[in-house]
Order: structure tokens, then C-alpha cells, then sequence
């Protein structure tokens, strides 16, 4: 039984009244700006483990402005831990494009709002309907499985076809009044009962009228994005000791971990005490290879070889100009660290230094 958008509309909004989530943080007060900050730091993250960066974050960058007069290290820092950083990298660039162009007030026509760093479509709907009072459609991952297990939409959702037909699906249902409230529901009942495995279809408002549970197999909507082999890519991880301090580098602006805080790196097989004498002007000494480390990406796997050396700076050579600091366990260190180097920092922190 296919319901009208009314229908469908009516059962979400019922059932968020009573079982949605009302107190996040970003809900209180739901300003555009805590809104765009909380939907860009969920992009790819949990509710629960975005809470404390949100809490975080706001109390130290409160509004647009004081996010486009800080530094990227401080921005980095503060994300340390939730991972795809281009996001962080994004949300400063958006900040100060904001403060240059927008007066310091996010804008609130869709297309510009869509035209600013690391904003799509989907944010910028949820960011003019939860904080302006917009009416727009959304269509985040939970959005997407929502409708397309109630729909039975065949295909991989980010197929163009299939993405399309899911867009059509969310205007069609997205209500002209109480649209924040709505675009909030789909995304709790995406998040709490109709998730990706083991959904909780007894419980679900749409229960009743959904193709995918009337065909009996809920999970096999939305399809599975077609699996290739991941590959893997290999790397030495420089820990370059001198009177109980490590080297740390930035890295480049774009790329993983771009404008982080990493060790140097070379590549296995490289003569890595020619590379300390050569781009670091250091003399390496005593060493000890470290367990392998391995970090999942999305889209490939980067096994880490920590190499733990006493260095001392090399007679007549001079370090390359570099974005370089000498980090110790005491120093109270504010920039950004992707996780498996804070991992690294920690275990050497915990040991005897060489």
C-alpha cells in the first residue's frame, strides 16, 4: 500500500514527536551556525562520538567569526580524532569566506550556501531547514536508506540514477510545514530504528506500506556500493629522537591528512639515514623498528613502519626549510594529529626514550 507524501509525512512527524531526539547539542539553540558545524562533523561519524568534538568546538570557536580569525592548526587540532580532516579544512575556508563575502552571517539562499567549501546539496538543506526554518529536502545516508527500503529502490545510491530517484523521493515527501521537525525525524529514524543492519522494523512508523519489509529482506535496500580491491600502500614512519624530543612535520595542505602533524616519512626500501642526513641535516644513530601499524582508509589501507632513531644534528649539514617542531611528552601541544600518530606519540610517551 504506497502512501500519499501527507501519509507518509504524518507517521514520521507522530512518531518523532514522541520517540526523536530533541536535546542534542546543536539543537540548543539551533542557529544556522551550529547546525552547519554539526552537520559537517556528521558527515561519516556517529552522533554519539560527534558530541564532545561538538561541545568542544563551540566553546572555543562560538560563531563564524572567531572560526575565520583562528588558524588552521587550532581548527586541526580541535578535530584531531574524527577523521577526514578536508572537512576541518573545508569549515575554516567556509568561515572565512563567510566573514569576506556574507558579512560574517551564513547565507540564507540555497544555491549560495551550496556554493561554500565542502557544502552538497543535503547540508545545505538541513542547515536552512533546521536553522533558518527553510523548507528543503534532504537526503543524507540516513535519509537515503529510509527511502530507499520503504521504495524498494534497487541499485547503489550513489549511482546517478538511483541517487536521482531517491532526490524525487525526498521533495515528494518533504512536507511544507514543519519541515525542520520532519528533516530531523527522517534522519533519527535512519539513525536509531531503520539502520543498516538488524533494523528495528516492529518498532518503525512506516513499518506498514514499506516494500523492503514486505518483501522480507529490509537489508538488501539500499544496495552495497560494488566492492574492489582495496589497495595497500606501505610506508616508514621516522620517530627522530634528540634530548627526549621527536620531530613532527606538517604535512602538505591537500591530500590524507593534510596541513596534520605527522612524522617524516620515506618509503620502505629507502636509505631512511641518508634521508635524515640529506632533509634533515641529523645524524642518525642508534634505531629500533617498532610493530607495523595499520590504518584503514576508505579507499586503501596504509600499514605504517615506526622507526624509532637517536638523532644529533650532522656537522655541515642544514636541515631543508621545513614546517618543523621538536615535540616532548610535556609539551602541551595544539595541533592537529591524525590518530595513528597520536597512537605512536602515546606509546613512545609511555617508554624509555632511546
Amino acid at each position: 500500500m504506497s502512501l500519499t507524501p501527507e501519509a507518509f509525512s504524518g507517521r514520521v512527524l507522530e512518531w518523532f514527536d514522541c520517540h526523536g531526539r530533541h536535546d542534542l547539542p546543536w539543537q540548543r539553540p539551533a542557529t544556522p551556525y551550529r547546525v552547519w558545524v554539526s552537520e559537517v562533523m556528521l558527515q561519516q561519524t556517529q552522533v554519539a562520538t560527534v558530541i564532545p568534538y561538538f561541545e568542544r568546538f563551540m566553546q572555543r570557536f562560538p560563531d563564524v567569526a572567531s572560526l575565520a580569525a583562528a588558524e588552521q592548526d587550532d581548527v586541526l587540532a580541535l578535530w584531531s580524532g574524527l577523521g577526514y580532516y578536508a572537512r576541518a579544512r573545508n569549515l575554516h575556508k567556509a568561515a572565512r569566506q563567510i566573514v569576506a563575502e556574507h558579512g560574517g552571517e551564513l547565507p540564507t539562499d540555497l544555491e549560495a550556501v551550496e556554493g561554500l567549501p565542502g557544502i552538497g546539496r543535503s547540508t545545505a538543506g538541513a542547515i536552512l531547514s533546521l536553522g533558518s526554518g527553510q523548507c528543503h529536502p534532504i537526503l543524507d545516508g540516513n535519509v537515503k536508506r529510509v527511502l530507499a527500503r520503504f521504495y524498494a529502490v534497487p541499485g547503489w545510491p550513489g549511482q546517478s540514477a538511483t541517487l536521482k530517484r531517491l532526490w524525487a523521493l525526498s521533495e515528494r515527501n518533504t512536507p511544507p510545514l514543519r519541515c525542520a521537525a520532519y528533516n530531523q525525524a527522517m534522519m533519527d529514524l535512519g539513525a536509531t530504528l531503520c539502520t543498516r543492519s538488524r533494523p528495528a522494523c516492529h518498532r518503525c512508523p512506516l513499518q506498514n506500506g514499506c516494500e523492503a519489509y514486505a518483501q522480507g529482506q529490509p537489508t538488501a535496500y539500499p544496495e552495497s556500493k560494488p566492492k574492489r580491491p582495496q589497495p595497500r600502500r606501505r610506508v616508514n614512519m621516522l620517530l627522530l629522537e634528540n634530548e627526549g624530543a621527536l620531530l613532527l612535520e606538517r604535512r602538505p595542505p591537500s591530500g590524507i591528512w593534510g596541513g596534520l602533524w605527522s612524522f617524516p616519512e620515506c618509503e620502505p626500501g629507502a636509505d631512511w639515514r641518508a634521508y635524515c642526513r640529506t632533509h634533515y641535516g641529523l645524524e642518525p644513530g642508534k634505531a629500533t623498528e617498532w610493530e607495523p601499524l595499520t590504518h584503514i582508509f576508505s579507499h586503501f589501507r596504509l600499514e605504517i613502519t615506526p622507526i624509532q632513531v637517536q638523532v644529533i644534528p650532522s656537522p655541515g649539514q642544514v636541515m631543508e626549510p621545513r614546517d618543523t617542531v621538536w615535540y616532548n611528552s610535556r609539551s602541551m601541544l595544539t595541533r592537529g594529529l591524525a590518530a595513528p600518530i597520536e597512537r605512536l606519540l602515546a606509546k613512545w610517551s609511555e617508554g624509555d626514550p632511546l
